[in-house]
Parts: structure tokens; sequence; C-alpha cells
């Protein structure tokens, strides 16, 4: 799932996620993926019809995580998932990705400037700055780091 959504505005919600579906995987296990997608995220249920372009910030967001669910993958990989999103917004959709993790033990690998929440959802994370990997380990490891602690999660 890109940064910044890119949906594609002229085609309903429902013509989004057909095409996240073009794997093969994701052909075979379309109408099984389309049921789950849509019950994770009824906005989209609510909206299939609807031009994705028309929807909001939040919405969108929860198109292209659902069509990046469609093509059925073994590893997900999301690029900053909260940007630009409200606070309620983005709480909704790391408790949507958490829940769909749990249930489908899916790999995600998760870049996310939201600390705490990130951490919060990861079996495993790394931290970085300025590109260089400062810091590594479980959730336990880097929610207990001082470093991790004070710069981050303002504590």
């Amino acid at each position: 799932m890109p940064e910044g959504r890119q949906v594609f505005p002229s085609l309903s919600v429902l013509e989004n996620l057909e095409l996240g579906a073009s794997t093969e995987a994701g052909r075979l296990h379309w109408k099984t993926n389309l049921d789950k997608i849509l019950d994770w995220l009824p906005r989209l249920a609510e909206r299939r019809d609807q031009l994705a372009g028309t929807l909001s910030g939040g919405e969108q967001q929860m198109l292209a995580i659902g069509r990046g669910l469609a093509s059925a993958p073994k590893l997900l990989m999301l690029d900053e998932p909260s940007m630009g999103l409200s606070p309620v917004m983005a709480d909704f959709i790391f408790e949507r990705l958490t829940q769909i993790r749990r249930e489908t033990q899916l790999t995600m690998l998760l870049v996310e400037q939201r600390v705490a929440e990130a951490i919060e959802s990861a079996d495993y994370g790394y931290v970085l700055e300025a590109g260089s990997v400062v810091l590594q380990g479980t959730h336990e490891v880097l929610s207990q780091n001082d470093r991790v602690r004070q710069a981050y999660l303002g504590m």
C-alpha cells in the first residue's frame, strides 16, 4: 500500500478493490476476500458503488488497504497508513490492521511515524534515525527502552 493512498478516483470502490485482486491468488479467492474486506472495513460496503475520488481521506485509506488485501498477499507492506488522517481515523486504521493481522496471521511491514501505535501493533520493530537503524527489538524491548520512551513516546 503506497504512501498517499493512490486510489483510482474515476473508478468505484468495488472496481478499485477488483483491481487489487489481479494476482492469481487474488482472483482465486476474490469472493471470500471481498467479504472479509467489507466486514473489516464496513464503510467500503456502504460506498461500494461510489467513485473513489469522492471518498474522504480516511475512506480512501481504507480503500487502499482493502485493495492491497484483495491480492491475497503473503506480505502486506504499508507506507505511512496514518498520514493525513484525523487522530480518530488513524486510530481506527490501526485497530483494523491489528484485527486483520490477528485473524489472518498476515505478515505486515509497517513504516510509520506514529511511534506509539507502531510499537503497540508490532511483534518486532526497528527505530531509524537519519536512515540508520539505532534500535531494534520486540514490542516489549522497544516500549521499555528509555531512549524510545523519551524521544518518541513523550515519557
